[in-house]
């Protein structure tokens, strides 16, 4: 019921003057342009009491008092009603009743109303409300003039009893004046009961078109307004709307939705926008000389204002993007797209992240937080799935210990150390140790230890998780037999926010 459309409520309250004609009249006024804003759901609420009992008898003809005269003078019978809801029903709207006592609940259900409203004054009436949880329709329920102990209480009573519900930011002042709306109170509710959706009932100046912005900009998702027409027999009262103020309220209600634009996700980049910040950016131009085959860098290339159209910019550089040029590029001539082919290896790492944490996941190993991620990728990360290993350091003054993880398949190549040695301890998986060409299989808590300039190598087939323990860490220290990898500067990179 309360799904991602806003609900519109159109509140009838007991504008209808007891008269079903100009009930009728009302309903077919706002119901004719609903159907012009398909953005929005919409319903029509009505207040139901049944005055041979909600009325103290020794009260029942004291017309003198205000509300006694109001409610009875306006009350319909269930006949009535019926007549009005299927006429609210054929413009597409809901149906919402707020019964002020048991027996207007129970004609509420007899008559197929959509959802019950709880109404502020009825905010912790638990005769009442007992009776009304016990109706299989979903709840709102308003909140003005009661302290958050009153509010928490109705929450956790609807909670337990597993009801579907709203709760609605109001002020019971008739009319409301602006400064009184309290419509930070919509973010308090949202905080304060996460999940339940929250709605704005209001009571201010038909022509206050404001509001509605602020309480979208809030995150309400249910409004509420009286409505009514203004007739020769009947007046309207001061807080309740025609149809014109309504569709300027709505309209203003629409602007706010397209003003908030995107949620839960990054907005679309239009052209426009893409096209009036690139003329500010800057431009990548050859710094000496670029031959064809080349890899761009630093060294050879620089950024400049202002741009040309189509031409490489600074933002499209990246440290996991390989750009080499496919033709000549003279000194001081911008880089254009067509003169370079991109490699961007940023999903590969990606890729190898999410498969690095399904081995620590199924290894259930323990870490310490906030560690970085160390990737070897010793003949370039294109082959990191053959050649290459993963690395987590745990590192302090007088001792060393790394965590190395190896995916299925993954092969280290050939090294030796000069400075120190280091102690194998296997955690999960396999793995196939060569030390000067002698094979040792090793398994979940085997240890070996690697003495000084004993040349290494590895593979798994399965996976390998296990503890490269040492006396000190040496970030030089380590011979590839492989001159191609010791001239390799670019074997590493580092994530920092890995997890």
């Amino acid at each position: 019921m309360f799904d991602k459309k806003p609900l519109i409520i159109f509140e009838m309250a007991n504008n209808h003057m007891g008269d079903e004609d100009f009930g009728l009249d009302i309903i077919n006024s706002f119901g004719k342009f609903v159907g012009q804003y398909p953005d929005f759901k919409f319903a029509f609420k009505f207040q139901f009491r049944d005055i041979p009992t909600f009325i103290h008898p020794d009260y029942q003809n004291k017309k003198e008092i205000k509300y006694v005269k109001r409610f009875s003078e306006t009350w319909l019978r269930n006949e009535q009603f019926s007549i009005l809801f299927d006429k609210v029903k054929s413009f597409g709207m809901e149906v919402i009743v707020t019964p002020f006592d048991e027996i207007s609940t129970q004609n509420a259900v007899d008559l197929k109303v959509d959802i019950i409203k709880i109404a502020s004054c009825s905010c912790g009436d638990w005769p009442l409300i007992e009776k009304i949880i016990k109706v299989k329709k979903p709840i709102i329920f308003s909140t003005a003039g009661s302290q958050f102990s009153t509010i928490d209480n109705m929450v956790s009573f609807l909670q337990h009893r597993e009801k579907n519900f709203a709760i609605m930011h109001c002020v019971g002042e008739y009319p409301t004046q602006d400064e009184n709306l309290q419509l930070n109170q919509i973010t308090e509710l949202k905080t304060r009961y996460p999940g339940i959706p929250i709605g704005f009932s209001t009571h201010e100046n038909p022509e206050n078109y404001n509001s509605i912005f602020i309480a979208i900009g809030k995150g309400a998702m249910i409004f509420e307004k009286h409505v009514s027409l203004e007739t020769v027999k009947y007046k309207k009262n001061k807080y309740s709307a025609t149809p014109k103020e309504i569709r300027s309220w709505l309209n203003n209600g629409l602007l706010a939705y397209k003003m908030l634009g995107e949620n839960g996700k990054r907005y679309p980049i239009s052209k426009k926008e893409y096209s009036d910040l690139r003329q500010f950016k800057r431009g990548v131009f050859a710094k000496e000389d670029i031959a064809k085959n080349s890899i761009l860098n630093t060294r050879n290339s620089f950024y400049a204002w202002p741009p040309n159209d189509e031409q490489l910019l600074a933002n499209d550089l990246s440290k996991y993007k390989i750009i080499k040029t496919n033709k000549t590029i003279k000194k001081n001539d911008p880089v254009y797209f067509e003169d370079v082919e991109i490699n961007d290896t940023k999903k590969i790492f990606i890729d190898i992240i999410e498969s690095v944490k399904v081995i620590i996941n199924r290894a259930n190993l323990i870490y310490p937080g906030g560690t970085e991620l160390e990737i070897s990728h010793h003949y370039g990360i294109q082959n990191f799935h053959q050649t290459g290993t993963t690395i987590i350091p745990v590192i302090n003054r007088e001792y060393c210990k790394k965590l190395i993880i190896m995916l299925p398949k993954q092969k280290h190549p050939e090294q030796f150390h000069k400075k120190k040695e280091e102690t194998f301890h296997i955690l999960y998986g396999d793995l196939d140790l060569y030390l000067d060409d002698k094979l040792y299989k090793l398994h979940v808590g085997s240890t070996i230890t690697i003495k000084k300039g004993v040349r290494h190598k590895f593979h798994t087939s399965k996976g390998c998780v296990f503890e490269e323990i040492s006396s000190t860490h040496y970030l030089d220290d380590s011979y590839y037999t492989d001159n191609v990898i010791n001239q390799n500067s670019n074997r590493k990179t580092l994530f920092k926010h890995w997890l």
